[in-house]
């Protein structure tokens, strides 16, 4: 008998490529970007422009912002300047900072007051709430 077998290729899950990009975002790295050892541009009549590698289209090098650290790989995520600060207040850049804002002193994540305070300290308060059921 005669049978017929498809097969077709699919995404992973949304979680698996989330974490692949978390993974990613978390050990990328700072880089300076030098286009000094880029050739003499080629000449759009010259009939070999054409036939140059896509990879090679473009001949800058990227170098590790910190000389002790290996240079990226192809995969690897970089990027060239530090995000802006988030502490201070920074109308120009719309950044409100954390100044005033209530914390969670328990938490290790980003409402935690550690992280929120950017190391500035905080205030505990004790509020005793009394309200009524039914």
């Amino acid at each position: 008998s005669c049978t017929v077998k498809t097969c077709w290729m699919r995404l992973p899950s949304f979680r698996s490529v989330g974490d692949a990009l978390k993974d990613r975002f978390d050990g990328a790295s700072r880089v300076l970007m030098s286009n000094s050892d880029v050739e003499t541009p080629v000449l759009r009549n010259d009939p070999g422009a054409h036939r140059m590698p896509r990879r090679d289209r473009y001949r800058f090098q990227l170098r590790p912002y910190n000389p002790d650290h290996k240079a990226p790989g192809a995969k690897d995520l970089v990027y060239l300047e530090s995000s802006p600060g988030f502490c201070e207040k920074n109308p120009r850049l719309g950044i409100p900072g954390t100044h005033g804002r209530a914390c969670n002193d328990t938490s290790i994540g980003v409402d935690g007051c550690d992280l929120m305070c950017c190391g500035r300290g905080y205030k505990t308060e004790t509020k005793f709430v009394v309200e009524r059921c039914n």
